[in-house]
């Protein structure tokens, strides 16, 4: 909190100091409820409770760690008194360590010093005689069951256990926060961590969230064998360009051909790139020392295609039509004036649209010989309008436009009986 005061004529201009105070916008607990003093910064510096049996906690912390010690001593000197394989020179000699003491003047029996330290033992806990009486109102006063605390609170609070809420106090408590991922290829920081999770920003925005349009389930008819039902889909585009979307037929024959052809066609050139590699080393003296540690960061990446192990057990009708998603607009969630988009819609395939937003109707129809509870899965090939801009701003060049097709599968449910 910041307090201003208006300076008066002839005084000098007095900074504005904040002050800073904890507060739940859910319960509605502040720390002023509890009497912590407000800080002057955000971060730390919070007073911590002073607990009247710390003294007593030490004790029994401190006992513990030198019994640790001991224990620990007590093993490496059992170690050492084993016998090893082979005859020390004192004993092929006659000599023993005893008597190499005696020689030098020490006693026979001398051991380590810290073998010697023995942990110091607390005064053990004592029986008190006098026990504070109860309040004489225990028995008259009414109870509200919402100030007094549970008994899940009072054990996160072991040192205190408060009986009332308006005694609670803080607890620590570990954040969950985004960790630091690198890319395993070129080790660029993928993302980055912070004390708020909203405030999580990717470094690399290459993620297919980003320029893929989402696609999910709004509502979907009960799942008959061999009856057509409605399907509505919510298409939203991620990007700061208008894409165009258009449904194609998914034909898992033809990938599968498709695929394995990939397949050689990579392996081979996975082996002419490492030919290549070993034969052109490169060449100190001709280039920069940037684009030596640019080239050695940055390897030869070939992507293997993935097989589709899915079964599609559901039919779907192909639109004919295509729509058309606008840009995503952060503000346009908030603004409930309405949408400017002119924008000719096929009321056969769109239901609704708003901003990004676009709700489409698709007809499926389960296959004819399928069980009772059976997981219906469709699938189809959604084509749109992909831009890429990162390479434009990287050479300075107009974004250019790809027709990307992305296969998509989606699991509708159980399959239901007749009416």
């Amino acid at each position: 909190m910041a307090s201003t005061k208006a300076p008066a004529e002839g005084e000098e201009k007095v900074t504005t100091k904040k002050m800073y105070y904890l507060y739940c916008q859910f319960c509605r607990w502040s720390s002023r409820d509890v009497g912590i003093p407000d800080q002057s910064t955000v971060t730390g510096g919070w007073p911590e409770r002073e607990n009247v049996h710390a003294n007593r906690l030490q004790e029994l912390v401190d006992m513990y760690k030198a019994i640790v010690v001991a224990q620990k001593q007590q093993q490496e000197k059992d170690k050492k008194k084993q016998r090893g394989k082979y005859v020390s020179y004192t004993d092929r000699t006659g000599v023993t360590a005893a008597a190499l003491r005696k020689r030098i003047g020490l006693p026979a029996d001398l051991t380590h010093p810290l073998l010697k330290s023995k942990p110091k033992e607390p005064e053990p806990a004592k029986a008190e005689t006098e026990v504070e009486k109860l309040p004489a109102d225990i028995f008259t006063k009414p109870i509200n069951l919402m100030e007094i605390t549970t008994v899940s609170q009072r054990l996160l609070q072991p040192e205190a256990q408060p009986t009332t809420v308006d005694t609670l106090f803080p607890v620590h408590k570990q954040l969950s926060i985004k960790r630091t991922l690198r890319c395993r290829t070129c080790e660029h920081n993928v993302s980055k961590p912070e004390y708020n999770p909203c405030s999580v920003k990717f470094k690399i925005q290459l993620f297919a969230y980003y320029h893929i349009p989402e696609v999910r389930i709004v509502t979907v008819e009960p799942l008959r064998a061999g009856k057509e039902c409605e399907l509505i889909l919510k298409f939203t585009n991620p990007t700061q360009h208008q894409t165009t979307i258009s449904f194609l037929e998914l034909k898992l024959d033809e990938e599968e051909e498709v695929l394995e052809n990939k397949m050689v066609q990579v392996t081979e050139s996975v082996e002419h790139l490492s030919v290549q590699e070993k034969q052109q080393p490169l060449s100190l003296s001709s280039q920069p020392s940037s684009l030596l540690s640019l080239s050695s960061r940055s390897p030869s990446i070939v992507i293997k295609p993935r097989q589709i192990t899915e079964q599609v057990n559901c039919s779907v009708e192909i639109p004919t039509s295509s729509f058309i998603l606008p840009p995503r607009d952060d503000a346009a969630e908030y603004d409930d004036s309405g949408d400017t988009h002119n924008i000719q819609d096929d009321t056969k395939l769109v239901k609704w649209r708003k901003s990004n937003k676009a709700f489409i109707k698709l007809r499926i129809t389960p296959n004819g010989d399928l069980p009772i509870n059976t997981e219906v899965v469709c699938g189809f090939v959604m084509q749109h309008i992909y831009t890429n801009a990162i390479t434009g701003q990287l050479e300075k060049k107009e974004p250019q436009k790809y027709d990307h097709r992305v296969k998509v599968f989606l699991t509708l449910g159980k399959l239901v009986g007749s009416e």
